[in-house]
Order: C-alpha cells, then structure tokens, then sequence
C-alpha cells in the first residue's frame, strides 16, 4: 500500500496548473476522494470535464473563510496548500489583499486543519520567500513561519510543513511560453544578460510535494537540488536567431534565483529525505549541521547547456499543458 492510498486529499487553489497535475498524480495512486477548493466555478467546471472522475469533489470556497475550510477539511487526511496571490505587481498595489489571502489564509488552514483531525498539511512556498524584496515574498516567509509554528499545537494530531520552490517552466506567465511568442515577432527581451534560473517543471513540483507528504518532518521546509540555466543560454535555445532587445532589471527582480539565503544557511541540512532525491535541502530541522554559504542559482557549479536547455523544453511544457 502507497502512503496515498485510500486517502482523502483536499487542494486548495486547485484548479491552477499545479492543482491539476497533482490531482492527476493522486489519482494514479488510488486515493479516495480527492477535494478540490477553488473560488473559481469556471474552472472548477473545465477541470471536472477534463478529468471526468468520481473521486473529484468540487468545492468553492477560499482559504480567507475559515468556517468554509472546516467543513471542506472534515474527513481528509492530507491537505495541499497551493491557494496564494502571486503577481509580484499586483501585491505592491494591493498589499492588504495579499496579506488576506496569503497569511490570514495560512492561519485559517492551521486552525481548520488542527479541529478536523487533519494528519498531515503541506503548504507550497516560493523562492521569493528566502531573503525577501516584496510584498509577496514577505507574505510567502510569514507564511513559512505559520506552518512552522503550528506544529507547536498539532502534536501528534497533524504536521504542518511547507516546499519552496521557484518558477516552473512552461507554466502560465512563465519565462519559456513568453519568448516563444516574443518568437513570432523576430524580437525577445531580456533584462539583464547575467541572469540566471533554476529549472524546474510542473511534474517536479508535484514530485516534491509528494516526497514532503510522504517523508517530510514537521516544522521543516523541504527544498529541492534542482539544476540551473542561463537566461541568455534559455533564449538562444528557444529563440535561435531572434534579435535580443536588453530592456533592465524590473523592479525587485532578482539576477538570481535564491532557494536558501545566507542567512538561512546555517539551519539547513542536506542529505537523504528519499531514495529518489537523496539530495534534497531541509530548512529548520533542529541542530541542523548547515551549509555552505547561500543556495542559489548561480552557484550551482554548473549550467545546462544550450542543447540540454532545448531538449528539456518539449517536456516541461508537456506537463504544463496536461
């Protein structure tokens, strides 16, 4: 029997890309019932055609209505936390709608999960949370610590713990699909030509969240050992021969990716969390050994090629598109 076995599994945020590829991954695991709370109707209707499952429920909601959570936790085993305002603009416009989704959201999950018996919560993270520049990371950081502390009150009842992760390749918005319609005019921009990003696809994401589901320890952030690209080698293997326009850095981007501050480094740990990722980073495990310097993309002894890079777009934007 997997750990995922005859389950009850709730989503929230579900229906955005990583909802459905996760769902679809539970759904090979034979789970029981998988619940799926969005605030979205629309998309709730066009994930349910797609899949076309019993094992789905549809449940609208939002993670800032604590009375909906409750009911919507009431029999599951393990919740899923991908509900989050996202757009770096938007939460510098609106910042209090970010803090209601993203941190009051967080404690909501805690205290539903923690009266439904919940046994365990796995909230995702971003990269924008390690040494944070805006609003949206700040949320993403308190959240961290939300799920961290909870484990304070879950006992043996429920472990909280959360990933963290940063852009997924071929995913809405994301660096790939973007030059590839820049493409069709002759002209990509980039901001600056020292730029660098970790790669990671849609299908890794789920796979991290199931290691965590699976073998995490409470009150600890897992953070996968990913590979890492140049932005100029991304352009040239999606947009050969295109005109390359260098517009600057927008505000608060970062030249790199950071999954592991400096800062941060001394409490992690890696090492086994699994057969299949023996290389996993930890954060926040007691007495944690730490490592060497901050976890970044430009610091991780080597790029992909341009050859590695264009035989690895084909199938990012596979499950993206799944």
């Amino acid at each position: 029997m997997t750990f995922w076995e005859h389950k009850t599994v709730c989503i929230t945020g579900a229906t955005g890309s990583f909802g459905n590829a996760m769902a679809r991954a539970l759904l090979s695991q034979n789970v029981k019932a998988v619940r799926c709370l969005s605030r979205d109707e629309l998309k709730q209707s066009e994930m349910e055609q797609r899949f076309r499952d019993p094992r789905l429920r549809f449940l609208l909601g939002d993670v800032r209505d604590r009375s909906r959570l409750h009911r919507a936790f009431d029999g599951c085993d393990v919740v899923i936390n991908a509900a989050a305002l996202k757009r770096v603009d938007k939460g510098s416009y609106d910042p209090t709608e970010f803090v209601a989704t993203n941190v009051v959201g967080a404690q909501n999950i805690v205290e539903a999960a923690l009266d439904a018996g919940v046994g365990r919560v796995v909230s995702l993270s971003t990269d924008k949370a390690s040494a944070p520049l805006t609003l949206y990371g700040a949320t993403k950081l308190v959240a961290e610590q939300i799920f961290r502390a909870a484990n304070a009150y879950g006992g043996k009842r429920c472990d909280f713990l959360t990933v963290r992760y940063g852009n997924v390749v071929g995913s809405r918005g994301s660096l790939v699909p973007m030059l590839m319609e820049q493409a069709k005019t002759g002209t990509v921009t980039l901001t600056d030509e020292r730029m660098t990003r970790f790669w990671m696809t849609l299908g890794d994401a789920v796979r991290l969240v199931c290691r965590a589901a699976e073998h995490g320890h409470p009150g600890t952030t897992l953070i996968p050992m990913l590979p890492a690209a140049r932005v100029v080698d991304i352009i040239e293997a999606v947009a050969p021969g295109c005109a390359v326009e260098v517009i600057g850095i927008r505000g608060a981007e970062k030249l790199h990716e950071s999954l592991i501050s400096e800062d941060e480094a001394p409490y992690a740990w890696r090492g086994w969390m699994c057969m299949d990722a023996p290389e996993d980073y930890v954060l926040g495990l007691p007495a944690a050994p730490g490592i060497e310097g901050r976890y970044a993309s430009d610091n991780r002894g080597g790029f992909l090629s341009v050859g590695e890079i264009r035989g690895r777009i084909p199938q990012a934007m596979l499950e993206s598109a799944l």
